[in-house]
């Protein structure tokens, strides 16, 4: 039998309330911190230019419009059936469009495959007088005036590229301006495959 008085009975430590109330008020700010500088870190390190697409190996928005140097005449993405081709998005008031274009003219010079310009968002004028200035590399170009074909596309900003086969299909789509290293590694390789198939 314990005889021993209450006072010796040994310490008990009760918790402060709310005391795992205040060790999340500082936990939890910092671990919303931390996971916002991994997202940030995460999409940094992705390449702009590698911007997923919907219609990758989807059909081609279906589409007529007129002309760049001939009003009266019309183009549409079934012209293009069975052949595979490039659709540009250019403006002449893209400045990144300005980077790209002798790498469209070499692509046109070398006969590697036919390119149609979709002239975005653009004076009619303007759009010619660029082309007579650094060289027309299209076989033809369209006027999106409102923007609305583009938008079928997919299309964040001019320039944007895209491949398509010859059924219609979307094959690749790059985003930004295209370079020498873009031409030789990707555009050209995927151009002969499909012209192959």
């Amino acid at each position: 039998m314990n005889d021993a008085a209450p006072n010796d009975a040994p310490a008990t430590t009760i918790p402060a309330p709310g005391a795992g109330a205040r060790v999340w008020r500082y936990f939890l700010p910092l671990a919303i911190f931390f996971g916002l500088v991994l997202f940030l870190w995460r999409g940094l390190s992705l390449n702009p230019r590698e911007i997923p697409s919907a219609l990758l190996n989807q059909p081609v928005p279906q589409f007529t419009l007129a002309q760049l140097h001939a009003k009266d005449k019309t183009f549409s993405a079934a012209d293009m059936k069975g052949k595979v081709w490039l659709l540009n998005v250019w403006g002449s008031w893209c400045v990144s469009c300005r980077y790209e274009h002798p790498h469209l003219n070499a692509m046109a010079k070398a006969g590697v495959v036919p390119i149609i310009g979709l002239n975005w968002k653009d004076q009619p004028e303007a759009a010619k007088a660029w082309l007579q200035r650094f060289g027309d590399p299209y076989q033809l170009s369209v006027m999106d005036l409102d923007g609305r074909v583009a938008i079928d596309f997919g299309v964040y900003g001019a320039p944007e590229t895209f491949v398509i086969d010859k059924t219609g299909t979307i094959r690749y789509k790059h985003t930004g301006p295209v370079d020498e290293k873009i031409v030789k590694d990707t555009l050209v390789p995927l151009i002969q495959s499909l012209n192959r198939g």
